[in-house]
């Protein structure tokens, strides 16, 4: 897995590439406690280039969530698509997530 963090006016942008899962979810974990804990308010996950996301890369994506809401900060996620977007559906996590369609779009709302 590949992130890329991306700090912008709006906010910060993680972009997740490749697989999310037991092995490399705690260092998306890790990255995105990063960016809530130096202060960010806005923090949009781009999952568009994730293939892959096992219950690990959930829990990382809910437990990131969580500190988001307690240190006050918005997370969203955009990107969605082929199994990430069915994996969020089945899991009913598109209902938990302000979701977008796109990076601009998640800093927009």
């Amino acid at each position: 897995m590949k992130i890329v963090c991306d700090k912008r006016t709006a906010g910060t942008l993680l972009q997740v590439n490749g697989r999310m899962d037991a092995v490399s979810a705690p260092d998306f974990e890790k990255q995105c406690l990063q960016v809530i804990e130096d202060g960010e308010k806005t923090v949009v996950v781009d999952l568009a280039g994730l293939e892959y996301i096992s219950s690990a890369g959930l829990r990382s994506l809910l437990t990131s969530a969580k500190k988001a809401k307690a240190a006050k900060c918005v997370m969203r996620v955009c990107g969605l698509a082929g199994m990430v977007q069915e994996v969020f559906q089945v899991s009913g996590l598109n209902s938990i997530f302000a979701v977008a369609a796109t990076v601009e779009e998640a800093f927009a709302s």
